[in-house]
């Protein structure tokens, strides 16, 4: 379409007057009051006033005025029309009717832009002033939002109350409403936050701390968190049906305030119901409820963990106490209370991966009360003795009864690595567990498959270090198994042969891997002395480099005892076995004449003698008859000895090394601390006292928590071997002597 430029101007009078009608009958339309709609030809024509009246040349121009007119048409139908119609309702119809004319508004706006779009695209934009479509928005805020919004928000506030409460509201008119303070923010969420949120939030921080103080007294834990649970549900169904997003993240968090982080020591020792009661009862639903409730909230695990630890300790304890109360005469149970423990350690771990989702925080709290119980000493006996010597009686059964399920056996040293790294004094354990291994190797109560699997495992966890003894007892007894086949086939083809019927089987070990035992002069019966001197003679040819010491204490015999009734195979100890030898020259001997024949220590004496005249079997007759023996006591051999069985193992009273154990373990940290120390300073050259004992007992909690008595001890005693001085300043300062 094209316009004559000679045309008369239009006055601001004339084209007001055709802008009016035009504006008259779109207010009618829109109100939806009876009256035609616009035709094509109607719509051009009220675009092309304000066009003629825009391009007309100086002074008839009308951009300004035309401008201001779009104002103040909006502005007269905000103040006049708009707001009266609101202000005359309450309550839910109040929203109804804001609802209405805000819908209205908008649509007003849409067509009176398009009325004076020509404003828009050259008077607007050449002179930088707002846009029609924030001119209507500016006078719907300014002339109705500022005078209604507060009442509004109120009936707002008290629907979502009821909704709460359990009533049915008209959310979609929620939502509506609600895009009123969203939209007059004009472009920011001021308004919305400013005039509804803060109010609303306020009243829900006050709803939910009535209902917590409420549910926390009436419910028990479980129907408390329920109740929780649908709470934060409903409070996010809200946002999705009629709240901004923005507003999610602060609902939330208010109602899991008021709800879960208040009243969370309450909530978490509630008697019968609380965090204790519900491991203790095996409420695995209600944990995973806690865990999700206290995950979705900063920090809020952590009273949860709190409280797990303390009821797993509170359990450990108590197996503890009971393995104590029933210690009879210093002796442990260590079967019962190992097995115990490691069933306590599945019950917590599967709560740990099921009902915590494998948490940091809860496998660190399980590792913390686990530490607490398992160091503690039961009857006297270290953790670390009590481990070791399950892992032994495991072995053994496993060893003798050929039937024990290997999956068994593998879970069972799966549990033992687990409640080593418990333990603080690996070291300990580590040195328990070698004396028992070598008495499992060198009887022959242990199966191969089993002795490598705990030891690859311990291996992984702890370092080659930590098996590197032990590894080296298995390859000892390998070889053995062939220096004994060598040895078999010299007997075989030597000139001079072993006694007759006697076999005789030599384990030669490494003096680095196998424990330190008590060597002794015992002057053997000639027999043996015959089978010591053949090995002797066959090992010099294999070896000119090594020197055999012959530890008669591990030895064992099969001697056969020719009694009246008959003849009996008696398997003993090598010190055993020489006593009863004694008895083959002569039928009596002194206590005096014992030990003068056969070279034993007192103590050695005492004991194979019980074993043989006090004990179960009495093979020799004491005299004086008593349970003890003296030094003026005379032994007899007993012929008349008379027993069912026709093989008889003799058991000797075990030696208690346990406190041998612990004086070379103590021995073997002051090395380490030594080291360690050496080590740090060498790498520091200068440190001040306290940080070479934090990285000194950093570098050896591994293994042992070291003593810091012992760490300054030791730290005196370089300074004076000069591997460390004091700084002439500072003598709380250490210096690397190089």
């Amino acid at each position: 379409m094209s316009f004559s430029q000679n045309r008369e101007p239009i006055t601001i009078e004339d084209g007001f007057k055709l802008i009016d009608a035009a504006v008259t009958k779109l207010t009618r339309i829109i109100e939806g009051k009876p009256e035609p709609p616009f035709l094509p030809e109607e719509y051009i024509g009220n675009y092309t006033i304000v066009y003629n009246m825009c391009i007309q040349k100086p002074p008839h121009d009308s951009s300004g005025p035309l401008y201001e007119k779009y104002g103040a048409i909006l502005q007269a139908y905000d103040k006049l029309t708009i707001l009266p119609s609101i202000m005359e309702k309450h309550d839910e119809y109040m929203l109804r009717e804001v609802s209405r004319w805000w819908e209205i508004n908008k649509i007003m706006v849409r067509w009176l832009s398009h009325f004076f779009y020509y404003l828009d695209r050259y008077y607007i934009a050449r002179n930088g002033i707002p846009s029609l479509t924030v001119v209507g928005m500016t006078c719907f805020r300014d002339h109705v939002y500022e005078k209604v919004h507060f009442n509004v928000k109120q009936v707002v506030i008290a629907l979502i109350h009821k909704e709460r409460e359990g009533q049915q509201i008209d959310r979609a008119l929620l939502k509506n409403v609600l895009d009123l303070f969203v939209q007059n923010g004009m472009g920011n969420m001021e308004r919305y936050e400013k005039d509804f949120e803060d109010f609303f939030l306020t009243e829900t921080n006050s709803y939910y701390s009535r209902k917590a103080s409420s549910w926390i007294q009436e419910d028990s834990c479980p129907e408390y968190m329920i109740k929780a649970e649908e709470s934060l549900k409903k409070e996010k169904e809200r946002v999705s049906h009629y709240l901004h997003s923005d507003t999610e993240p602060k609902l939330v968090a208010n109602v899991q305030t008021n709800l879960l982080v208040s009243v969370a020591k309450q909530l978490l020792e509630k008697e019968n119901s609380g965090c204790s009661a519900l491991l203790r009862d095996d409420k695995t639903d209600d944990l995973s409820r806690m865990y999700r409730l206290y995950h979705a909230i900063p920090q809020g695990l952590e009273p949860v963990a709190v409280a797990f630890r303390l009821h797993v300790t509170a359990e450990g304890n108590s197996l503890i106490k009971q393995a104590e109360d029933a210690a009879t005469s210093g002796i442990v149970e260590e079967q019962v209370l190992v097995r115990k423990i490691i069933d306590l350690h599945d019950k917590y771990m599967a709560y740990v991966t099921d009902c915590f989702q494998n948490h940091t925080l809860f496998h660190k709290s399980l590792k913390e009360a686990f530490e607490i119980f398992c160091n503690k000493k039961v009857a006297g006996s270290s953790s670390a003795e009590m481990l070791a010597t399950f892992c032994d009686n495991v072995f053994k059964k496993a060893a003798n009864d050929k039937s024990n399920d290997d999956s068994t056996i593998e879970s069972t040293i799966d549990n033992v690595v687990k409640l080593l790294d418990y333990i603080s004094d690996k070291d300990l354990f580590a040195e328990f567990y070698r004396k028992k291994l070598a008495r499992r190797l060198l009887f022959g109560k242990f199966s191969d498959d089993h002795e490598r699997s705990i030891l690859t495992k311990l291996k992984g966890q702890f370092g080659g270090q930590f098996t590197s003894q032990m590894e080296g007892m298995g390859t000892d007894m390998q070889l053995g198994k062939d220096q004994q086949t060598g040895f078999e086939e010299y007997l075989k083809n030597a000139n001079t042969g072993k006694p007759k019927g006697v076999d005789f089987t030599v384990t030669v070990l490494t003096t680095g891997f196998w424990p330190s035992y008590k060597t002794s002069d015992l002057n053997l019966p000639l027999e043996m002395v015959n089978c010591i001197e053949s090995f002797k003679a066959y090992y010099e040819i294999k070896t000119k480099h090594r020197r055999l010491m012959w530890i008669y204490s591990l030895g064992n015999c099969n001697l056969t005892a020719r009694f009246d009734a008959k003849p009996i195979e008696l398997i003993v100890s090598t010190y055993q076995a020489a006593v009863l030898c004694a008895f083959n020259h002569t039928e009596r001997l002194t206590y005096q004449e014992l030990i003068d024949q056969l070279n034993l220590s007192h103590e050695d004496l005492v004991r194979v003698l019980h074993s043989l005249s006090c004990a179960k079997y009495k093979f020799l007759k004491k005299d004086p008859a008593s349970k003890t023996i003296s030094k003026t006591d005379s032994f007899e051999f007993n012929s008349k000895f008379t027993d069912k069985m026709r093989r008889i193992k003799v058991p000797l009273p075990p030696v208690d090394d346990r406190k041998k154990v612990v004086e070379d373990v103590d021995k073997d940290r002051r090395y380490a601390i030594d080291a360690s120390l050496v080590r740090i300073m060498k790498s520091r050259k200068v440190l001040p006292h306290q940080q070479l004992v934090s990285e000194c007992v950093e570098q050896l909690s591994r293994m042992f928590k070291p003593d810091i008595k012992m760490i300054k001890k030791r730290i005196e005693d370089l300074i004076t071997r000069d591997y460390l001085e004091r700084d002439t300043e500072n003598p709380n300062t250490f210096k690397y002597v190089a």
